[in-house]
């Protein structure tokens, strides 16, 4: 990763419930999508250089430590330095505004722990992914930055601001005790004093410990499992109650690969998974939250309101076109960087399933499903009822030909049964014996047509060969017991070809001809953390406890994950990940019990 300025890594996340921005260890933000998670980036530099936009603050120091912590218990951002010549910190948080006339805006505190400093300052948006010709102008100590003549962005500071080629510039110096404070929001908003913003910091403060005491985590890994849970609440819309998949887009798979997708969209099969592990630490209202959605999203399907889309838009509109952004050189010159996401054209069978357990879970710890819920619901299982068998792109999206896969088939069994378990719990009026009669013939069929005799493992397609990592949901779904003899050989099997050292791939590309793309990605964290939780299950605690321990240490400094690991345990692909995030705390949740109850014995 030496060749890459600011490995994905080596950031930090900040957000308002609207939308993040990511700060890297040298104090700089790099990347911001303005004003929502999905509008178009004015500071872009992840993905090209710093003229792509940029706000840097950093001390003029020829040598220091860097050191990133969030303040406890919040997603507020510290970043800090340890020189010779002094200490230095800068706080970064947006203040929590849910209100829709008011745009998010970035505080950031710079202060003088110790000693003296001379600091550099440059604050240089650039509209529309760095397509625009950056506009600025002072007034007033505060400089303006315009799109298409009109003024959006402002940067206003305690300290003298000038212009350097469109950019805010300044050079400053602090003594201990001393700081300067800078915001940067809408140009239009009002400006903030001192008193001011101290009541912002004391309110974004309290918002988020108070949401993190809701939890009811008392097992191992404390931090981790808050990181994680605060980590998928950025990623939440406190305005539409979706959950994106990842805030950032273009972030790549593998090093100068073409695999960019971009994930600032919310994914059915993602935000399920998401209101499942909130709703185990006991976050019941984004689980509410979330199913209101879903319906807004069945009702902007138009043509067909049975069909679920695989993703939609945060707002719940429905089209997602993909393009290019072929001015951009990429992060480590991986093109193309890609915005919008083609994927929301394909048929995913899965989803259902995914749907469907976060559906029956929200029903069972919180609020009753609706009349028109549950009306929602059976059109839905109907339309599965008479589509399952049908071949389809996969839970990995595969961008070749359709196939049968058994975690299609898997998820739709899941929908089924959750379907009927619902209506059973609370009486409500179904077809019973149909559902009953396709839920049996889907798990007759992966039985038969998903079982490799030969090889003596499940196959990741009907009559396959090749394995797949999402087979490990298998027992997690509760489709098949977790000691039972040939899950154990199936477990052994994707051991034995997809792990290292506890990273898990998804599959083996060269055994998967649906996967048409070239090169080849990293391993994947989800499944990694799958692949604990199916060890633990199976009874093989200590295996599984060492394994979840190396998955730890693969974290960032801040205790954040990508989608992926590369050869070497570096982030890879968007940041952060909701789907990384919630199997590391389903994993912890079920290790933990183990570990309270068991006494395996293993050996490394």
């Amino acid at each position: 990763m030496a060749d890459i300025k600011r490995p994905i890594g080596n950031h930090g996340v900040i957000g308002d419930l609207r939308t993040c921005a990511l700060v890297a260890d040298d104090g700089t933000i790099d990347y911001f999508c303005w004003p929502n998670l999905d509008s178009p980036s004015i500071f872009t530099a992840l993905l090209d250089s710093d003229e792509a936009g940029v706000f840097s603050l950093t001390p003029e120091w020829k040598a220091s430590r860097r050191q990133q912590l969030y303040l406890p218990d919040t997603n507020i951002l510290q970043t800090r330095w340890l020189a010779a010549e002094g200490v230095a910190e800068i706080t970064d948080y947006m203040p929590i505004c849910e209100q829709q006339d008011t745009k998010p805006r970035i505080i950031r505190r710079l202060k003088m722990v110790r000693g003296e400093g001379r600091f550099s300052l440059r604050c240089a948006p650039v509209h529309d992914y760095a397509r625009a010709t950056p506009k600025a102008k002072l007034r007033d100590n505060a400089v303006l930055f315009s799109a298409d003549g009109q003024p959006t962005l402002r940067l206003t500071a305690t300290i003298p601001l000038s212009l350097d080629r469109q950019a805010a510039v300044a050079s400053f110096t602090l003594k201990t005790g001393e700081h300067a404070e800078f915001i940067f929001g809408c140009a239009q908003d009002e400006h903030l004093d001192n008193l001011q913003t101290d009541i912002c910091f004391k309110e974004t403060l309290h918002y988020w410990r108070s949401w993190c005491h809701q939890s009811n985590w008392r097992g191992r890994w404390q931090e981790m499992v808050k990181r994680s849970s605060l980590a998928l609440k950025l990623l939440t819309s406190w305005q539409h109650g979706s959950i994106a998949a990842a805030a950032t887009f273009g972030l790549p798979e593998e090093l100068g690969g073409e695999r960019n997708w971009d994930y600032r969209a919310s994914w059915i099969r993602d935000a399920s998974f998401s209101v499942y592990a909130l709703m185990r630490l006991g976050y019941v209202d984004e689980a509410k939250r979330f199913t209101h959605w879903v319906g807004h999203c069945v009702e902007n399907s138009h043509h067909d309101k049975e069909r679920l889309q695989v993703m939609y838009r945060l707002d719940s509109a429905t089209e997602l076109h993909e393009s290019e952004l072929p001015h951009l050189s990429g992060y480590g010159d991986s093109r193309p960087v890609r915005i919008g996401n083609d994927a929301w054209r394909q048929t995913q069978l899965d989803i259902y399933g995914e749907l469907m357990d976060a559906v029956y879970l929200a029903n069972k710890y919180g609020e009753a499903i609706s009349e028109r819920g549950w009306r929602n619901v059976c059109s839905t299982i109907d339309y599965l009822c008479e589509h399952w068998q049908e071949p389809d792109a996969g839970i990995w999206e595969m961008r070749g030909e359709p196939q049968h896969f058994l975690h299609s088939r898997l998820m739709c069994w899941v929908a089924l049964d959750r379907a009927l378990r619902l209506g059973m719990k609370r009486s409500l009026p179904m077809p019973y014996e149909r559902w009953d009669r396709v839920r049996s013939e889907i798990r007759q069929e992966i039985w038969q047509d998903f079982w490799d005799p030969e090889q003596g493992h499940f196959t990741a397609t009907r009559h396959g060969k090749s394995l797949d990592a999402s087979m490990l949901l298998m027992p997690l779904v509760r489709f098949v017991g977790a000691t039972d003899p040939d899950w154990l050989s199936t477990l052994d099997a994707i051991k034995a070809k997809l792990v290292r050292d506890g990273m898990v791939w998804r599959y083996d590309r060269e055994e998967t001809p649906a996967d048409a793309l070239s090169g080849r990605e990293g391993s994947f964290v989800a499944c990694s953390f799958w692949y604990v939780e199916c060890l633990a299950r199976a009874g093989r605690v200590e295996e599984a406890h060492f394994e979840f321990e190396k998955l730890l240490s693969y974290a960032s400094p801040l205790g954040l994950y990508a989608e992926e690991f590369d050869f070497h345990g570096y982030a890879l692909g968007n940041f952060p990940q909701a789907l990384s995030h919630l199997a590391l705390i389903s994993a912890a949740f079920f290790l933990n019990r183990k570990l309270d109850g068991d006494d395996p014995q293993w050996q490394p």
